[in-house]
């Protein structure tokens, strides 16, 4: 089927997202044609509410295990059966599209033929709700220009996506930067505007979720450096490799060592040291984090070798 010129679609995906899920609809409704929501599964009423919104549903088979990835796929196929649109704004039913994003991001393809994916800026909507929501309000804070990859809300040319194949679902996470480093592979390229692009509502207040999703993080940092870790990319093995220096290695030296000395627990005086290191850089709040973050991050590490080596797979991590 030949893509529409100058069309646009939208896919929506979401797991019991409720009142953020219908925020996110109003924010596509009347920008997109098609606008397909693919659930994974809710409880809450989400299909019953996309529906009513006018969007094209696709439930996904509860049989097989749910990843954003699948769902995306399931989504981008739905789209181009309803209608093909050559560009495609994907978004988690956590987010809305902010105003005069569409426009931009679309003008923007338009007229560079080379650039693949196009993004903006994400920001929490509730940044002051907690410590965990700023942290990701920072996170989403990447440089402008043209950049590796992208996060899950991107404007994407459609043709290009077909081309790779679109995102892999067996990854649980890490999908996208998977996905742009397959694009660049190909000769397309990534960009990020100076342009708000979505509120995303992580709705993270207890230590646990922040525990849990930065766990996932380092999953995905492992399973991308086992994929693509080879030259030239060396995809993700820089920040696997920091996980297990930070989040393994030192604490077990360090706790092995008071065996033989107590002195040997003067190793975890690196740990406020690098607080204070990055302090200037990125504020207490984040370089705590951050340097704390290494702890779960190489749990995750450690998971997914553990499944590799006993060949299973792994669970959905999830932090909601």
């Amino acid at each position: 089927m030949d893509l529409a010129a100058g069309s646009l679609g939208a896919v929506v995906i979401g797991r019991n997202e409720g009142a953020r899920l219908v925020a996110c609809l109003e924010s596509l409704s009347g920008a997109v044609r098609p606008l397909v929501y693919v659930d994974s599964g809710s409880t809450d009423g989400s299909v019953a509410a996309a529906t009513a919104a006018g969007a094209l549903v696709v439930a996904l088979d509860t049989t097989i295990p749910f990843t954003a990835a699948r769902a995306r796929n399931a989504g981008l196929d739905r789209l181009i059966a309803a209608g093909a649109p050559e560009f495609v704004q994907f978004v988690d039913g956590d987010c809305r599209v902010q105003p005069g994003w569409l426009p931009a991001a679309k003008a923007f393809l338009a007229t560079h033929p080379e650039v693949a994916v196009v993004c903006g800026r994400r920001r929490e909507v509730h940044p002051e709700a907690s410590v965990w929501n700023r942290l990701c309000d920072a996170e989403w804070d990447t440089p402008v220009g043209e950049a590796k990859a992208c996060g899950g809300d991107a404007l994407m040319r459609s043709a290009a996506l077909r081309q790779v194949g679109g995102f892999d679902p067996t990854l649980i996470a890490g999908e996208e930067p998977e996905l742009c480093l397959r694009l660049r592979a190909a000769g397309w390229r990534i960009w990020r505007l100076d342009a708000e692009m979505t509120l995303h509502d992580a709705a993270m207040h207890r230590i646990g979720q922040w525990w849990k999703r930065t766990r996932r993080t380092g999953f995905a940092f492992a399973e991308g450096a086992a994929m693509h870790g080879a030259a030239p990319e060396f995809h993700w093995v820089a920040e696997t490799r920091r996980a297990l220096v930070w989040g393994l290695v030192l604490p077990v030296l360090a706790l092995l060592g008071c065996i033989v000395s107590p002195w040997a627990a003067l190793l975890l005086a690196v740990y406020p040291v690098q607080v204070l290191r990055l302090w200037p850089r990125l504020g207490l709040e984040r370089a705590l984090f951050l340097t704390l973050g290494k702890l779960p991050e190489a749990l995750g590490v450690v998971q997914f070798w553990l499944n590799r080596l006993l060949h299973r797979r792994a669970a959905l991590i999830e932090y909601k």
